[in-house]
């Protein structure tokens, strides 16, 4: 295909309308990925590839939880030989399921692997190339040497696929990028989509097209953009490869979740995304349902309400650029964005009733405790407070109930357009004002515009309301309206775990491309308000917009896994879970340790067998640590680094 022309920023086929990005269809086994195909969802197996057994056992596991492709590790030669026994078991047991092998550092392992499974994934940063942070100036001929070794150490595995109808994945890692590219482009979303073009290029020089390719980071910004990037790059090429999605190393449990939702979300809700794996610390049938649930929202998503088309897109989707918003007490500007809890189904409101938000009420002390998860504000509807709330608290009430309570402290209005328009009473330093898209006309916008105490809440009713959300944004941009936005939703009766992931895949999104200075989510079902509250600072953790809790980026586990990455993960978690802002890598081997270390203020990675490595960023602190005083001697290193705090109470 030619080069196509194509808008600075471009990267899907429409930011208004959902469209999937029309990718060629690449064909594994019995399923296709791409094209017309559904986005499929896959996983990886965590055992012992030599384990036999326990491997065609994990693998009917995740396949009986819906898995559509099974990835199996192939660290060896060995290892690779025996996924053909593998494979036969499974094929025996009456499953079809192709197989994928993941290679890292291993060019004849995936070269046996080939020609027995229907995938194979290759990392471009470490396919041919050790990580040893040399820092060095490449010249263009050394560039070019440099690049020919990669194409004779590479070339082999393409013409063998070739030969055997076998696809592959060429899975760029942000955590493993080789020298080559982080001296000649950083650390940075373009060096990871160069790195996986570098290994793209030789394929099609050998007229060799059955390729997935994936951009895979913790970071959850660094992901989108790199993505995002990938995806303008091929349409300037007019190239169309089918993409892998996923947000490696996201943890476990609720953070994981969310992690991965944002990242993921971000992307699907632009009609980008081929085939999804969220990697979570917890046994692979378990990730399943999770990927099943994000894309599952995407079914029917093309019957949406009409959104506006953007004449001129105003914001740069490949780099972090906050919006200009004016200060509204702690709200906008240089303010972290604020979260705002909905309290307003509550019969009453007790001090007991911020329990869940981040406030605890001593008695006998008579003073409020406050976490680090705490809400900034509580919309309380048409209730009152009787009591002393705390110091950081601001409470937000109908107008009309305002109205009652204008004289207290700390106490705002919450007004619809009509109120606002109309000339109701407002209070002298913060107002709550509510709209959604249809309501912004001319009229609006210019108050706005001229109140230096509004803050807007948005809402939608679109089922592609994100992208309406966004929208919203785009005309404040356009319109040069500072006002701060708070971005809220409503759910209903929906699950936890769906109202985690449709929470993040919401709002993620939106935080991601600098918009948005606060977060109110609104549970209709009511109940969980706890839930609600950790899911809320969850949100903007993940889109590295507001710091409120230890950050753990933990790899997902697979058979080259040298610990219990869960009962280790569980543990370090229970000694460091208040170290606010610090960021520990677990990492169970060197596959993608030392490059994800530098995203990382401390790591742990395991190096062999009952040994663990320390790291401080990117840099090796203490080798051969046994396992047993591994712990001890993280938390020895994170003190002798100044970033230890003891436990309050």
């Amino acid at each position: 295909m030619s080069s196509t022309l194509l808008a600075p920023s471009q990267y899907c086929p429409s930011l208004t309308r959902y469209e999937r990005w029309k990718t060629r269809s690449v064909r594994i086994g019995e399923i296709g990925i791409g094209g017309h195909n559904p986005i499929r969802v896959q996983s990886m197996t965590t055992t012992d590839t030599m384990d036999t057994a326990a491997t065609v056992a994990q693998s009917i596991r995740m396949i009986e939880a819906g898995c559509e492709l099974v990835r199996i590790t192939a660290p060896s030669k060995k290892d690779a030989e025996n996924l053909a026994e593998i494979k036969k078991r499974i094929r025996a047991a009456g499953f079809s399921a192709p197989l994928v092998a993941d290679i890292h550092f291993t060019p004849n392992a995936a070269e046996v692997a080939a020609r027995i499974v229907e995938k194979v994934r290759v990392n471009p940063g470490n396919y041919a190339d050790k990580k040893k942070f040399d820092v060095r100036e490449y010249t263009d001929a050394e560039y070019a040497e440099e690049l020919e070794r990669i194409r004779e150490r590479f070339t082999p595995l393409v013409r063998i696929c070739k030969e055997h109808g076998t696809a592959m994945r060429i899975g760029t890692n942000h955590g493993s990028l080789s020298d080559r590219i982080l001296n000649r482009y950083g650390d940075t979303p373009e060096g990871m989509v160069e790195s996986a073009f570098e290994f793209l290029r030789i394929c099609r020089d050998e007229n060799y097209h059955e390729i997935v390719l994936s951009m895979k980071a913790s970071n959850v910004q660094v992901m989108v953009q790199a993505y995002r990037l990938l995806v303008h790059r091929m349409m300037s090429e007019g190239w169309d490869y089918p993409l892998h999605l996923g947000v490696t190393e996201a943890g476990d449990g609720e953070d994981g979740r969310v992690k991965s939702a944002a990242g993921i979300g971000a992307l699907l809700e632009d009609g980008i995304g081929d085939t999804v794996r969220v990697s979570l610390t917890e046994d692979p049938e378990f990730e399943i349902p999770v990927a099943r649930a994000l894309v599952d929202r995407y079914n029917d998503r093309r019957n949406h309400g009409p959104i506006p088309e953007v004449a001129q897109v105003p914001v740069y989707p490949f780099t972090y650029q906050r919006r200009h918003s004016r200060e509204v007490l702690n709200i906008g500007a240089r303010h972290v964005p604020v979260v705002i809890a909905d309290l307003s189904g509550r019969a009453a409101i007790t001090p007991a009733t911020l329990f869940a938000w981040g406030y605890r009420y001593s008695v006998p002390l008579d003073k409020w405790n406050i976490t680090d998860q705490a809400c900034d504000y509580a919309f309380i509807g048409k209730n009152t407070i009787d009591f002393e709330i705390p110091g950081t608290l601001g409470i937000i009430q109908e107008h009309a109930t305002w109205l009652g309570n204008a004289k207290k402290d700390r106490h705002y209005p919450f007004l619809n357009k009509r109120e606002y328009l109309g000339g109701a009473a407002r209070h002298p330093q913060f107002n709550l004002v509510y709209a959604t898209l249809a309501d912004l006309d001319e009229a609006y916008i210019t108050a706005l515009k001229a109140d230096p105490t509004a803050v807007l809440l948005i809402d939608t009713h679109n089922a592609h309301g994100m992208a309406e959300q966004r929208r919203l944004f785009f005309e404040l941009i356009a319109q040069e309206c500072p006002v701060p936005v708070i971005i809220g939703r409503a759910y209903g009766a929906i699950s936890n775990d769906t109202l985690v992931l449709n929470s993040s895949t919401d709002m993620g999104p939106l935080l991601i491309d600098g918009l948005g200075d606060g977060v109110f989510i609104a549970d209709e079902h009511g109940g969980r308000e706890d839930l609600v509250c950790r899911t809320a600072f969850g949100i903007l953790q993940a889109t590295r917009t507001r710091t409120s809790k230890t950050e753990y980026i933990s790899c997902p586990s697979c058979g080259r896994t040298l610990f219990d990455l869960q009962e280790t993960t569980a543990k370090i978690r229970a000694r460091t879970s208040h170290l606010k802002g610090v960021k520990i890598g677990i990492m169970g081997c060197i596959v993608n340790g030392p490059g994800e270390m530098a995203d990382a203020d401390f790591g742990y990675v395991g190096t062999g067998p009952g040994v663990i490595t320390l790291y401080r960023e990117k840099e090796v602190v203490k080798r051969n640590v046994p396992s047993e005083h591994a712990v001890d001697e993280l938390i020895g290193l994170i003190k002798e680094h100044g970033m230890w705090v003891e436990v309050e109470g």
